[in-house]
């Protein structure tokens, strides 16, 4: 989820090498959004990206792989955001 860029250039080049090692880990993109409606609260995210891991080991593996791990803080520093799991059964 991302809840605003502060960094545009920087976040551009995180997403332009982060994809790739997503991909690489076995993730698969399902959807990308920046039209989200809040029915109520203060949760606003401007964008949010699902993909989809065939594990949840899969997903951590990848999130704590070394190759995510070298650009994880390009995202960290160009944008407000966050990194969630979802396990579904």
């Amino acid at each position: 989820m991302v809840h605003g860029i502060k960094d545009e250039a920087t976040f551009g080049a995180y997403h332009d090498v982060a994809v790739p090692i997503i991909e690489a880990a076995g993730g698969k993109m399902v959807w990308f959004s920046q039209d989200i409606q809040a029915a109520d609260g203060d949760w606003a995210p401007m964008a949010m990206v699902l993909f989809e891991f065939e594990s949840s080991e899969q997903a951590h593996k990848w999130y704590n792989s070394p190759e995510y791990q070298a650009v994880i803080g390009q995202r960290l520093s160009s944008t407000d955001s966050n990194t969630v799991f979802i396990n579904v059964e």
